[in-house]
């Protein structure tokens, strides 16, 4: 199970909406000033993560909270995510450079477009069944502390 920390934000019926930071493995490398990440972080900055977690402990707004997900969940998309957009452009190039006609550069130019976008709308759908299954979606899985309220009527 892959566990990041993450703060509860809002509550959407059984589920919670977390924000959690980014973290990267930058300050572990030995080459940290030397790479494309390092550098588009520096540029663009770290922006915290939000996402929808199932919240089997009851997990309430301000919770610091512990949030795991499969990692045979996590490969699957991952893949699917970085594979099918390759692939659809390799295929899709090749189908159109093999029945271009006259333009095979040009066909194979539109084929690697129209499969991208195939792959792409593939994804879209694939994405959509995937959050319908409990199984492969993140989950709450323990409070790190619980949020602090103090109302007037506590003060002395």
């Amino acid at each position: 199970m892959i566990e990041e920390r993450g703060q509860v934000i809002a509550i959407v019926g059984d589920q919670v909406r977390i924000t959690a930071e980014r973290r990267s493995a930058c300050g572990q490398c030995s080459v940290n000033n030397a790479c494309g990440t390092s550098l588009l972080e520096r540029v663009f900055g770290r922006h915290p993560v939000e996402l929808l977690a199932r919240n089997p402990i009851g997990a309430q707004v301000g919770d610091e909270v512990v949030v795991g997900l499969s990692e045979e969940g996590f490969l699957r998309t991952a893949a699917a995510a970085y594979l099918m957009p390759i692939l659809g452009l390799i295929i899709g190039a090749s189908l159109g450079e093999r029945f271009g006609g006259a333009h095979p550069q040009a066909a194979s130019v539109l084929g690697a477009l129209a499969g991208l976008a195939l792959a792409f709308w593939w994804l879209r759908g694939y994405s959509v069944t995937l959050a319908q299954r409990p199984e492969r979606q993140p989950v709450i899985l323990r409070r790190l502390n619980t949020r602090v309220s103090v109302t007037l009527s506590d003060m002395p």
